[in-house]
């Protein structure tokens, strides 16, 4: 993350602008802090990667589901591509493509105002969904890419695909989903896979997302439902509540979108997961 990019954050607190003090490489951050210039609070900077969590609001689950995907992160991609196949009959690969649609990458254009173009993955994990992106995106588009994780184990495995991936970089952070460190409308598009079922509060992240996203812009979730509408074999439903163990019901949270919400479409990607796209108009 660089100096410039710092203007794009903001206090996860009270919204207000941040600025970087410590040590950069070149136009790097590399450690110090982010001081926000309204409420004074320090967030530390370590190894060029913001942490602008708080941990007081945590919840058990967050903190337990943080403390499974830090140890688990090395395994995450072997176990996704290997078990997908075997539990929902169909790749990993598959069942991504998917969902990038409803994203509508192909229709981004340079926007009239000047500003850059900007896509956030919240919960970006090992940054799996980076070639993906990629594939979707218009080639001469200038796009900058955010992703943000409250497991610091997963975005060590993200930092480690992005030194291999020839591409768009992408601005990596710590924070959490329930206060994102960004004013108003700042991106283009905006998705999450695989995590909000485990949210403290799903009303809320599902509202930060809708106030971080540019009017009409197509905000993408994912995460897991059991399929009501097929016929299931008895290891399936035991590997599915191994998976959702955190969660008592697991299902769409359409219900829990913004009164404001529009273009509202809730699917069944595969056995295992909904997708729900939905957009929110300006004021």
């Amino acid at each position: 993350m660089t100096l410039a990019d710092v203007g794009v954050l903001a206090c996860p607190g009270c919204r207000g602008r941040v600025q970087f003090l410590g040590g950069c490489y070149g136009h790097d951050i590399r450690r110090g802090r982010l001081r926000c210039e309204v409420c004074g609070r320090g967030w530390p900077v370590r190894d060029g990667l913001p942490r602008l969590v708080d941990d007081a609001p945590l919840g058990e689950l967050e903190r337990l589901m943080r403390m499974v995907y830090d140890g688990f992160a090395p395994l995450h991609d072997p176990s996704a591509r290997w078990l997908m196949p075997l539990l929902q009959r169909v790749s990993e690969a598959r069942a991504r493509d998917r969902y990038m649609p409803r994203l509508d990458l192909g229709s981004l254009r340079p926007r009239d105002d000047g500003q850059p173009l900007r896509l956030l993955e919240i919960g970006v994990g090992t940054g799996a969904n980076l070639p993906l992106l990629e594939r979707h995106l218009p080639k001469d588009l200038d796009v900058e890419l955010w992703g943000l994780d409250l497991s610091r184990g997963m975005l060590d495995q993200c930092r480690q695909r992005l030194s291999r991936h020839v591409g768009r970089p992408m601005r990596l952070l710590l924070a959490d989903a329930h206060a994102l460190p960004f004013r108003d409308a700042t991106f283009d598009r905006v998705f999450h896979v695989g995590g909000i079922g485990a949210y403290r509060d799903p009303r809320l992240g599902l509202a930060e997302m809708a106030r971080v996203a540019r009017a009409e812009t197509p905000i993408v979730v994912v995460d897991e439902q059991f399929d009501p509408g097929r016929a299931h074999c008895m290891p399936q439903r035991l590997a599915f509540r191994v998976l959702t163990f955190y969660d008592p019901d697991p299902s769409s949270p359409v219900r829990l979108l913004p009164e404001k919400a529009t273009q509202i479409v809730d699917t069944q990607l595969t056995d295992f997961y909904y997708c729900l796209s939905f957009q929110v108009p300006g004021t």
